[in-house]
């Protein structure tokens, strides 16, 4: 655990500096800040909010030199504070720190960090010279010890990092709001270009991604959160044939020797990700999917209204063809062919991004064996998706139907129910409105189109009659106290019970890995819950050169998440077969820190912001698409993405760390 010997963060100061080592107290707020890598010890760390010290002897110059040569490279330049103020500060930190400036420049530092961090227009320049001013205005004497030859003077080692907390968020760490500038500049190519560099299914993502970016926009704290999602599916649908010309196996070099082939298996969200990364890389890349489409559960878990397979998903998923990749379908592992034929065949690595498309049942009476009506919420959606929509095959589903369950794959049983032609649909949901895990929008579609919601009703048992469903049996739930999470129990109302009659039950409760594809002799490890055990950072499994991610590792997850996944493998499978090993990341490793200050000093917006409301978004009518399958959300207009990229307050931030080495 870190001694902190002196600094300052969001106005507090700690000064350690006439103590010896011993006697500073331990504090579990800098428990993440010993090491930055296994025998590199942190001994300064500056960002947007003030700056630490860790040990003695640090340069303190250096330290606010280092984080304004970064801050001054990332300028934007639009305004004059930031684009000239940053660098002025670095000119005159270097100069000092050179020996050719007297102290008598720390007071135009001081006047130039005041005026850029009360004037600059966006995030960047407000907080560039926070941490410098908290130098200046709590530790000067240290600073001028170190002008006058007194203190140290050296460069030290350094890593800096930029981000913002919408991209903090983010699972695979996408630069939002710098696609978003690109929106505002007009240069649309550009923007879905930002969003390339991460992964490839950039319109997939901006219809069905669950906005973790949104939920950490600042500018919840002003009106709205920045329509982020929708901004990227507006650049990747009007920019969508820009990827038939970018990504040709011409333009890639490929990997010597090309004997480095690597397998995916599974063509979903994690595999394509990691295959379309290890393709850029110049890698050989097969992928085998049990299935006779790729997309995994966003082909046959996500109904069409809310993606569009063949315009949005297949086409996206395209590229990984188009770069040189193969897909073989039909290919099941553990019944077509195993991991050792996988070897024998030349593949020197293999990442495991078997999906989740196993249903779980409620555990109650009358659901053992086969039952005609009933079926889990997966499997539900796999026929309409797949078979249904794909072939015609008709689905008799009776005038009433209950869904079980209160997450995303409950709200697409529900509203695909009505649009299979089901009159009365119901969900039965355990808990309050407020505590459903699934996506709001998705229960305010749900609630527009006319399903019934059960708040605080649990079921207890399924009736049938001559193997056919009859009714459901249900209980009125009430809450207790909350539980060390502070999320509130739940226990059946005594005299509640009650019975509702139905000719279709769908429990969408959960989902799970069908690990029966892994052979013993395989010899991969699983975890207590029948996932695949792996590294949490590096991906990899007991087994060399073999990588999981994505649901088969973290259980169902969302579509952003398992894409994160599969880029981090394919990092890891080239750190293997590069290196032979996988190797440090300074960037998860400045994440985690960060993740350790916010939980200090979480993120407010501290300044006047005009109350401008997000673009609305044109639905269908409910009337209208509850009988078709017709994509609900229509596209934004180029006025309307104008407007919205405007209300981005471009929250950058800069950190750095200094180490040993």
């Amino acid at each position: 655990m870190a001694k902190v010997i002196f600094g300052v963060w969001d106005g507090r100061v700690i000064d350690n500096r006439d103590k010896q080592l011993f006697e500073i107290e331990d504090s579990p707020e800098f428990a993440e800040f010993d090491e930055f890598d296994p025998g590199n010890p942190i001994k300064a760390f500056m960002g947007g909010k003030g700056f630490f010290v860790f040990a003695r002897g640090v340069t303190l110059l250096d330290v606010a030199l280092c984080y304004a040569k970064r801050a001054t490279s990332e300028s934007c330049g639009k305004c004059t504070p930031c684009r000239m103020g940053t660098r002025i500060l670095e000119d005159r930190l270097t100069t000092l720190l050179q020996g050719t400036s007297t102290s008598d420049a720390l007071d135009e530092i001081e006047t130039i960090s005041e005026q850029m961090s009360g004037t600059s227009l966006c995030g960047l320049g407000q907080t560039a010279a926070v941490g410098l001013l908290a130098m200046l205005r709590h530790f000067r004497d240290e600073l001028e010890r170190e002008v006058e030859g007194e203190g140290h003077r050296g460069r030290q080692s350094c890593t800096t990092y930029v981000t913002a907390p919408c991209i903090e968020e983010c699972p695979i760490k996408v630069d939002v709001p710098k696609y978003i500038d690109y929106v505002k500049d007009g240069k649309f190519t550009h923007s879905v270009g930002v969003v390339l560099q991460k992964y490839p299914m950039a319109a997939t993502c901006g219809r069905v991604c669950v906005r973790f970016c949104e939920m950490a926009c600042r500018r919840t704290q002003v009106d709205e959160a920045v329509g982020i999602k929708v901004l990227k599916r507006f650049v990747a649908d009007r920019e969508k044939y820009v990827t038939d010309h970018w990504f040709t196996p011409e333009l890639i070099e490929k990997k010597q020797p090309e004997a480095l082939k690597v397998a995916i298996i599974g063509a979903g969200p994690a595999g394509i990700s990691a295959a379309y990364h290890l393709l850029l890389k110049g890698y050989t890349v097969e992928v085998f999917e049990a299935m006779t489409e790729p997309g995994g559960m966003a082909a046959v878990g996500i109904p069409e209204y809310r993606l569009p397979k063949e315009a949005v998903l297949r086409k996206e998923v395209s590229i990984i063809e188009a770069l040189g990749g193969r897909i073989h379908y039909n290919q099941r592992l553990g019944q077509h062919f195993t991991m050792a034929d996988l070897r024998e065949r030349g593949f020197k690595a293999i990442f495991l991004g078997v999906g989740a498309h196993k249903g779980k049942g409620m555990g109650i009476p009358g659901e053992e064996g086969s039952v005609q009506g009933y079926v889990t919420g997966v499997k539900f959606l796999l026929f309409i998706n797949h078979y249904h929509i794909n072939t015609g095959l008709p689905m008799e589903l009776g005038e009433k139907m209950v869904v079980v369950g209160g997450g995303n794959v409950a709200m697409d049983c529900v509203r695909s129910a009505l649009r299979m032609g089901v009159k009365d649909v119901h969900l039965i949901y355990r808990r309050t409105r407020d505590a459903m895990p699934a996506d709001m929008e998705e229960i305010e579609a749900a609630e527009a189109e006319g399903i019934h919601f059960h708040y605080l009703t649990h079921p207890t048992g399924l009736v049938t009659e001559d193997g056919k469903v009859k009714a459901i049996e249900l209980v009125e739930m009430e809450e207790g106290e909350p539980d060390a999470s502070g999320r509130r129990s739940v226990r059946p109302k005594e005299g509640s019970e009650f019975r509702l009659e139905c000719d279709f039950v769908i429990p969408a409760i959960g989902q799970a890995v069908d690990h029966s594809f892994i052979a013993p002799e395989d010899g991969i490890e699983l975890d207590r819950w029948g996932l695949i055990a792996a590294d949490e950072t590096t991906l990899a499994t007991n087994h060399p050169g073999v990588f999981a991610g994505g649901d088969a590792v973290t259980g169902p997850a969302t579509l952003i998440q398992a894409m994160a996944q599969g880029e981090r493998a394919a990092r890891s499978i080239d750190d293997y077969l590069t290196y032979g090993r996988v190797k440090f990341d300074p960037g998860d490793r400045m994440s985690q820190l960060l993740r350790s200050i916010r939980k200090m000093n979480p993120e407010y917006v501290d300044r006047p912001v005009k109350h401008i409301y997000r673009v609305k978004v044109q639905e269908l009518d409910p009337e209208v698409r509850t009988k078709i399958f017709e994509e609900v959300e229509k596209p934004i207009s180029v006025e309307e993405a104008y407007q919205e990229a405007e209300r981005c307050m471009r929250c950058y931030r800069v950190y750095s760390v200094v180490t040993e080495k």
